[in-house]
């Protein structure tokens, strides 16, 4: 397990912080009240898979363990989802095919956010937000500028930092009026 790799009185608990840190920032209002997320279960999902692919491509970078505190990350994301799809009342036969097709689609979003930000590429980034999240051009670019920020801000963390801090999202702001 990973917790080997931090004193007990240091990070008890690493992933569960780490992990609550991405469902507040995936929570923060104004994603749902100007950048175009929709405030419903599957907007939420949106916004929590977009925080966790900029830390997990953090993490990515990041020299061991990183990358083993990034698969207990998702190990742990996933856990959370199936967890709250049973609270929802979805019955224990349907979990297992509702997870499948989240998986599904976090990864999904993953390649393609992945190879925008990879590839620098606003444009596409831009379009993949809207075709997955806003449905609208304007908000996704909105939403666009502050994955592209988050990422920059995400850049400059170290593994410590990540764990100790949280992840380093940029704040949304309300746009200029």
């Amino acid at each position: 397990m990973i917790f080997r790799f931090f004193r007990k009185d240091n990070a008890p608990d690493a992933i569960a912080v780490t992990f609550g840190r991405i469902v507040d920032a995936s929570r923060a209002p104004l994603l749902y009240t100007d950048f175009g997320v929709p405030d419903t279960v599957e907007g939420r999902f949106e916004a929590l898979s977009f925080h966790m692919i900029l830390t997990l491509r953090r993490l990515r970078e990041l020299p061991p363990p990183a990358d083993e505190f990034g698969q207990e990350l998702v190990d742990a994301t996933f856990k959370w989802l199936d967890n709250s799809l049973r609270d929802m009342g979805v019955g224990d036969l349907a979990v297992p095919k509702r997870m499948k097709t989240l998986v599904e689609a976090f990864y999904g979003r993953a390649h393609a956010y992945d190879a925008a930000l990879d590839a620098d590429d606003r444009g596409g980034l831009v379009e993949a937000l809207r075709r997955n999240v806003t449905g609208e051009e304007e908000p996704a670019g909105k939403l666009a500028d502050y994955l592209l920020e988050s990422c920059a801000r995400l850049s400059a963390q170290d593994f410590n930092a990540l764990i100790a801090q949280g992840p380093a999202f940029a704040a949304p702001a309300a746009p200029a009026q």
